[in-house]
């Protein structure tokens, strides 16, 4: 199995695992160790890249990251890698990590942040909370500005304009086989209702279920979006199409590919919001 493929696997059977509370102290900690990629993301873009010591092999962005020390997966760090490392604080976060490492590593009097946002109205505020915990400089506040108002100027924008003649039935699909797509409390859902249109998952029982061919043929989606994997998504999504040959999305030429920037919820939510608004048009 390689690391990508582990990823989705982590991505989607460690979503909601709740983490204990987090250690505050005054000594700005030096050495930082992250365990998820949107982390690692908003330490780098806060101006803190040069303090993390060690990130999980998942964490691939920004290119700089690559070239930090490894401490394993999300859900499966190294308890060893973490304590050779020597770290001031490990950042962790309740989307993908584990509460029994976080009940190890604290076990060992290693400090903690847990990272709590789960959805973009709260993002902003978890990224200031996190900055004053790990004195980040003013990058790390600039960012949370940043997010925060392009959120708001969204919302706003789409309150003054005509919603009926912008709503379109959307479907993200996270994985064409077995079929997965983006449902209630994730960010993708958020985008996609932030933007004024409708997603066709949204009252599932989970924030990432399984879906059927029959189901999304009721349902009709106007627009279809799929998010990148670790394989090519064009390839691996043919036959599903295929078989959703006759719905609006398929027939209108509505399938569109878009990167991974709404998975992690971090600095590049903005893109992946401004991509999906493109396909939305």
């Amino acid at each position: 199995m390689n690391v990508q493929r582990l990823f989705y696997l982590t991505f989607l059977f460690f979503l909601f695992h709740p983490l204990p509370f987090h250690f505050l102290y005054a000594e700005p900690p030096k050495r930082i160790i992250s365990l998820a990629p949107n982390l690692t993301e908003i330490l780098f873009e806060s101006g803190l890249g040069n303090r993390v010591i060690g990130v999980t092999t998942f964490c691939d962005y920004p290119e700089e990251a690559k070239k930090i020390a490894k401490i394993g997966g999300m859900s499966n760090p190294s308890l060893e890698a973490v304590v050779r490392l020597k770290p001031d604080i490990v950042v962790m976060t309740t989307d993908g990590n584990t509460k029994d490492f976080a009940n190890r590593i604290q076990s060992l009097n290693i400090k903690t942040y847990v990272f709590k946002a789960r959805r973009l109205s709260e993002l902003p505020g978890a990224i200031r909370d996190m900055c004053s915990v790990l004195n980040c400089a003013p990058e790390g506040y600039s960012l949370a500005e940043k997010i925060e108002n392009y959120i708001n100027n969204a919302s706003l924008e789409m309150r003054n304009k005509n919603k009926s003649s912008l709503q379109k039935n959307v479907l993200f699909i996270v994985w064409p086989e077995p079929l997965i797509v983006a449902g209630p409390g994730t960010a993708i859902n958020e985008a996609i209702n932030l933007l004024g249109s409708k997603n066709i998952a949204e009252k599932a029982k989970t924030a990432y279920p399984k879906y059927s061919v029959e189901e999304i043929i009721r349902q009709s989606p106007d627009v279809i979006i799929i998010g990148k994997g670790h394989e090519n998504m064009k390839v691996v999504s043919t036959k599903l199409i295929m078989r959703l040959k006759n719905i609006p999305a398929v027939k209108n030429n509505k399938v569109f590919y878009i990167s991974d920037s709404l998975y992690r919820l971090g600095p590049r939510v903005i893109n992946g919001i401004e991509e999906l608004k493109t396909c939305l048009q």
